[in-house]
Formats: structure tokens, C-alpha cells, sequence
């Protein structure tokens, strides 16, 4: 079953967006923090297809803060009172387009026959108001297959040019999700990649 998590709110570019997590005004139950967490795969159904984003960041929304003046209400009577204020709290999370897949999928989250994996910039634009689904470990790793069967993960480029200082830690963090259900031939593949990664890391903060 899938599971609703969040709506979008704003975009950065064209493959960065932002999410505001779903609460207890929106849903009797939100998601939990680890529907949400760090290199989280995330879909957004659109029609027949479906795009594909990770989540590599996050911020805290809270008007109140700087806010020094007399409070007229406690907390708990503003959430009968006013419960709009209380809302305008949450949670945000800056999404990665990765790519799409074409064909559909059921609710589930299964894919549907002869559906194809694009791991490219995707050529639709995600509206305001788009509902975010935190993808199952299956469908994440289905993701990651071609027509073949085998292992892809054409969008490394994306991710370093869009997830800044995040992106070293990102692929990583993508890395250790995908070797649990790789071929022992992949997952010798994927350690050279995360050796690599941790070099460019090291080296990095070497730099003056």
C-alpha cells in the first residue's frame, strides 16, 4: 500500500522541489519520521506515469521563532481556537527528480506490465499541490533495473550537480539501500562506487 506523505508546495528548478509533510490537521495519521527520512525514494503519480524523486533535504517551518511577544492562549486551547496558526508549523523536505516511469502502477505501488524506467530529467512539470508517496523497497529497487534486469543508476550525474554538499552522502546513503538486494557482481560494482565516493569525500575536506 502506498503511503501519502507529503504535497508540494514550491520548486527551486525544474528537478528540485519542496514538500510540506502531511500532520495531524491534514490526516487522523501522518506518516512517521521514517516515511520521510534522508535518501528516501519518493513517487509522484501523474496520470500513466509516475516521477521519481529521493529526498536530500529537509528544514523546519516555525513562524513562532522570533516571535518574543505575550502569547494570548496556551498551546493547547489555540488548536480548537486557532488551529491554522498551529499549521503553519511543519516540516519541509527538498525532493531530487531522478526520472519517471511510463506505464503506470497499481495501488500497490506494483509496476504494471511492460512499464519502462527512465532515469533522466523528467519533461513534466510536478503542480503545486502534487501528492508525494514514499516508495516501497521493492518498487525503489525495481526502479533501479532496466528492461534486463540489470542494475542502473544513470542519474549519478544528477544528483551531483543538484544535491550540492549533500551529494557525497546522498549516493552513499542510495548505495547501502541497493546492496541488499544486488547480485554479488553488482555489489562488488557498488563497492567501487562508494569507494570512490569516499575518496572524493576525504579529499574534499582536504581542500583549503
Amino acid at each position: 500500500m502506498l503511503i501519502k506523505i507529503a504535497r508540494v508546495v514550491k520548486s527551486n528548478s525544474h528537478v528540485d522541489y519542496v514538500g510540506r509533510i502531511i500532520d495531524v490537521l491534514d490526516a487522523d495519521a501522518p506518516p512517521g519520521a521514517d516515511d520521510y527520512g534522508f535518501a528516501q525514494f519518493v513517487s509522484m503519480p501523474m496520470g500513466e506515469s509516475e516521477v521519481v524523486g529521493v529526498i536530500y533535504d529537509s528544514l523546519l517551518a516555525n513562524p513562532e521563532y522570533g516571535n518574543l511577544g505575550p502569547r494570548l492562549s496556551p498551546r493547547a486551547d489555540l488548536a480548537v481556537l486557532s488551529p491554522d496558526y498551529l499549521n503553519e508549523q511543519g516540516v519541509l523536505i527538498g525532493i531530487l527528480l531522478l526520472g519517471w516511469r511510463d506505464g503506470g502502477s497499481d495501488s500497490s505501488g506494483s509496476s504494471s506490465k511492460g512499464q519502462t524506467v527512465n532515469h533522466t530529467v523528467p519533461r513534466r512539470v510536478v503542480p503545486v499541490g502534487q501528492e508525494i508517496y514514499r516508495m516501497t523497497n521493492e518498487a525503489m529497487h525495481r526502479f533501479h533495473r532496466d528492461s534486463a534486469g540489470r542494475l542502473m543508476l544513470h542519474y549519478y550525474s544528477q544528483i551531483l550537480a543538484g544535491a550540492g554538499l549533500l551529494a557525497v552522502p546522498l549516493l552513499e546513503a542510495i548505495i547501502e539501500q541497493l546492496e541488499s538486494a544486488c547480485a554479488k557482481e553488482e555489489g562488488r560494482q557498488l563497492s567501487v562506487l562508494r569507494k570512490s565516493l569516499a575518496w572524493q569525500r576525504t579529499m574534499g575536506g582536504m581542500r583549503l
